[in-house]
């Protein structure tokens, strides 16, 4: 009998395919959260051709000692979504750039199925994103929510 552990592979091992179609249905539905860092809350700033701070004013709100893109009041929408596209979209923050691989998609192949429901890139036809990009994503994500 082998001491070894046998290593059990994730069900995506084989990886998921996935394609982007900047749709924006990733940016509207129920209310939360979009976590910036200050970092990123520079460079969109930057990016919009304004100070830190009126841009702060503007589209950040305080959520404790984290930071968070407002939503439009009635649709939860995030400010930045405009004709269903991100109007940010080359700089937009790390949550974004790291869906789907965020952890509870990933949880089980039930999960990313549920997501599947509302995302159209998630689909038979996109390419297979392979397991070292969803880890390396994964690992983002996680980074940004702490």
């Amino acid at each position: 009998m082998s001491d070894k552990l046998k290593v059990v592979q994730p069900w995506y091992a084989d990886g998921l395919r996935f394609e982007c179609t900047q749709c924006g249905q990733c940016c509207t539905g129920a209310p939360g959260y979009t976590w910036v860092s200050k970092e990123e809350i520079a460079t969109i700033a930057e990016h919009l051709g304004m100070n830190v701070e009126t841009f702060s004013n503007a589209y950040i709100r305080r959520v404790d000692t984290r930071f968070s893109l407002l939503e439009h009041p009635k649709s939860y929408d995030c400010v930045f979504l405009k004709d269903n596209k991100c109007s940010i979209y080359s700089v937009r923050p790390k949550q974004c750039q790291t869906f789907p691989w965020w952890p509870n998609n990933l949880n089980s192949k039930e999960s990313w199925l549920e997501a599947a429901k509302w995302c159209e890139g998630i689909n038979p036809e996109a390419p297979t994103v392979p397991r070292e990009t969803i880890e390396n994503q994964l690992s983002l994500q996680k980074a940004t929510n702490n």
